[in-house]
């Protein structure tokens, strides 16, 4: 694996390889000591042009965890904010001499032109790219689907027949559009559930079924749920009467919880507006993942920069 930039990029093959080689990481972090030796000697540098909290520090536990060293780079109060290219910024890192660059930016596709311009000879892991893309929170949303669903002994399988339903500002989601692709690799059957306001214009070509009723798509009882963030930082018109009309249509209320199947998952990519799109209960109940996403993203980005910068002679056939 030479970059990630796009669950879309992404074989089948490729997509288990990574979450099997994630089982393995997380299986070293039930350990005392939860440091490996395997990227010693390789930088990674966390490339962060937009505000994060959950994936910044889950890209640097997972590379610190593989005894990379660490550069976190903010664009704030960095030469950016005065007005520095990206070319000018990874050639800055190029000199520094960075094996991975992990980045996140407002602009869709800045991952793939870094990747591709020749700028920088380091391995580019997309951390979210405007409203394209963000290939790791949807191998962690699987790897955790898979894991529900088969216990231990998900090695080398995928989700074929799984039914998966997501909720809400699709529109705005890079998480939706990642997982949309992946969960189709993976031989899932995916739903789209919003508010007409909220569903891209034209998606005709996504491998998807889409619907605007919640109610009728609990009472379908699919195996997952998964609740998307209201983007009111992204929404400069309005999409829905108010949020509290939101919350009554298209929110997990308490009521819609207790319809679904009780072995049904409830999924969040965080953060969460509680009572909005979900309500606590449904956030804190036993069948929410909200946790587990959280603490297998360390272990999916662990397999990732491995893969990227130590495990790709082996993947190479």
């Amino acid at each position: 694996m030479r970059h990630l930039l796009d669950t879309k990029d992404l074989t089948r093959a490729e997509a288990i390889r990574i979450l099997d080689v994630a089982e393995d990481m997380a299986d070293t972090q039930q350990r005392e000591v939860k440091k490996l030796p395997a990227l010693r000697g390789k930088t990674v540098v966390n490339l962060f042009f937009e505000d994060s909290t959950r994936t910044r520090i889950s890209f640097e536990a997972a590379a610190k965890r593989l005894s990379a060293d660490v550069i976190n780079f903010s664009a704030k109060g960095s030469s950016v904010s005065k007005g520095e290219s990206l070319q000018d910024t990874a050639q800055t890192l190029q000199a520094m001499s960075a094996d991975a660059v992990v980045i996140r930016h407002a602009a869709s596709g800045a991952p793939r032109t870094l990747a591709a311009s020749g700028w920088i000879s380091a391995g580019v892991v997309n951390a979210g790219d405007g409203t394209h893309a963000h290939p790791t929170q949807a191998l962690l949303d699987a790897y955790t689907m898979r894991k529900r669903r088969y216990g231990a002994d998900s090695r080398g399988r995928d989700l074929q027949g799984f039914r998966v339903t997501i909720v809400g500002d699709v529109l705005h989601s890079r998480v939706a559009r990642s997982n949309v692709w992946l969960l189709q690799t993976l031989g899932a059957d995916v739903t789209l559930v919003a508010p007409p306001t909220l569903v891209p214009q034209d998606v005709s070509d996504w491998p998807v079924q889409v619907g605007f009723d919640l109610d009728a798509a609990v009472a379908e009882g699919p195996d997952a749920i998964m609740m998307l963030r209201i983007q009111l930082e992204r929404m400069h018109a309005a999409f829905f009467p108010s949020e509290r009309e939101y919350a009554r249509t298209w929110g997990l209320t308490p009521d819609r919880l207790a319809a679904l199947p009780d072995d049904t998952i409830v999924m969040h990519p965080g953060p969460m507006n509680r009572g909005l799109e979900i309500s606590s209960e449904a956030a804190d109940s036993p069948r929410s993942t909200v946790l587990e996403q959280v603490t297998n993203g360390v272990s999916v980005r662990m397999a990732v920069l491995y893969l990227l910068l130590s495990g790709s002679n082996e993947n190479e056939e």
